[in-house]
């Protein structure tokens, strides 16, 4: 085992970082054992990714709760035109968060699996109890989310 290194003392990050070194070989091997792979983190990242636009993230929230909706009745629901509708819907279906049923002239779009929402619902009350038990606000929209003065991202807009 090396000596023991001091890091981060009196730096402002401390809270990021171990004052003294100290690594538990047993301890890391176990997680590494169980860690996720580096092409499971790919996938996951981009899985964030595409759900970091918050006029998906809103698409796919609209989807969840209605189980099915065609691309009219969902620009409608979340006040965006029908073609910025169509090419959101082109992503997430591509990222496999949606897929979509023909039925005549219309394209009816539902979530992938139930995996979908799970994912939105533990972000979501992730979103809504995180600032109150920490004190602070993490909003980056300078703390003008809707209700408070702003709107959330896509609302009351045509286009994103």
């Amino acid at each position: 085992m090396p000596d023991e290194v001091v890091c981060g003392k009196g730096e402002e990050d401390g809270l990021d970082r171990c004052d003294v070194v100290v690594v538990d070989p047993a301890r890391v091997r176990a997680v590494r054992e169980r860690l996720v792979t580096a092409a499971e983190t790919e996938q996951m990242a981009a899985v964030f990714k595409v759900l970091a636009d918050p006029s998906r993230c809103r698409l796919v929230a609209a989807i969840i709760e209605a189980g099915e909706l065609c691309v009219c009745d969902l620009a409608a629901t979340v006040d965006m035109s029908e073609s910025n509708v169509s090419h959101h819907l082109r992503v997430l279906r591509s990222n496999g968060l949606v897929r979509a049923r023909r039925d005549g002239k219309m394209v009816f779009y539902s979530p992938d699996d139930a995996h979908i929402r799970v994912l939105l619902d533990i972000t979501r009350e992730h979103v809504l109890h995180g600032p109150e038990r920490l004190g602070v606000d993490r909003g980056v929209d300078g703390g003008r989310a809707a209700g408070e003065g702003g709107r959330a991202a896509g609302e009351g807009r045509g286009t994103v």
